[in-house]
């Protein structure tokens, strides 16, 4: 897939995206190729298929937080999302616009990132939005490192470390496919507030199941939407964004 062709497909999902944000996503096939030739994040034969394996298959979790409501999409020149709620369920007393106070920003934990995956993309996509970029890789640090410093995402910041060290409680967790969901839940269980957003392929059923009996999870927890919604073809088919939610959870994260 060239760039012109992913361009076409975001632009159509996300139909406020700045000439800066593309330029971003134009730079990233570049960036990545240099840094790939050095240290081997992405296996060599796929970056062939970066912009729909890698930037778009990241992107899938986005489109899922706009379809459902989760997320609105923002640019950077839009306001910031408004308050979250200090405490379950969702509901505030009103303020009026004099008192309001100005709202915070959503942290993110991306855990196991490699090369910046998902977190990048999203990180260019949603600039109002805080990301953490997490890897117990040391050199695949440096990659994400790099390539958020040259696209000038100052909305990134990465840390080489396992999740489960990290002192940091965030809003919400993403990651892509970095073990088995009953193994991954432990790591991050303590790390977020709202949700984890987990993109995952295959038969995912009994996984979720494993997940939540081991886990204890409430009935309604967990949520699955499929890719392909968003893009077809060949490669999205069994794709999967995976939602698990704190048992608290009932009502979009910023309304």
């Amino acid at each position: 897939m060239l760039f012109d062709e992913f361009s076409n497909i975001v632009q159509a999902e996300f139909p406020d995206l700045t000439a800066e944000q593309l330029d971003r996503f134009r730079a990233m096939e570049a960036l990545y190729l240099d840094w790939n030739s050095r240290i081997n994040v992405i296996s060599r034969k796929d970056m062939d298929g970066f912009y729909e394996h890698h930037v778009l298959h990241s992107l899938a979790i986005a489109s899922y937080w706009l379809r459902e409501g989760i997320i609105p999409f923002a640019t950077a020149a839009a306001p910031a999302p408004s308050a979250l709620p200090s405490a379950a369920p969702f509901a505030s007393p009103a303020l009026a616009p004099a008192e309001a106070p100005s709202a915070p920003r959503l942290s993110v934990l991306d855990v196991g990132t490699g090369g910046g995956f998902p977190g990048i993309p999203l990180a260019v996509l949603f600039p109002q939005m805080d990301f953490t970029l997490c890897d117990s890789v040391g050199k695949k640090t440096i990659v994400a490192a790099a390539v958020a410093e040259a696209l000038g995402l100052d909305n990134v910041t990465v840390v080489n470390a396992r999740a489960e060290s990290l002192p940091t409680v965030y809003d919400l967790v993403v990651s892509r496919a970095v073990t088995t969901l009953d193994n991954f839940y432990p790591w991050v269980r303590d790390r977020f507030r709202y949700s984890i957003f987990y993109l995952k392929g295959g038969d995912v059923n009994a996984e979720i199941a494993q997940l939540m009996g081991r886990n204890r999870l409430k009935k309604g927890s967990v949520r699955t939407w499929r890719v392909d919604t968003w893009l077809p073809g060949e490669y999205f088919q069994e794709k999967f964004v995976i939602q698990i939610e704190k048992d608290y959870l009932c009502s979009p994260i910023v309304e």
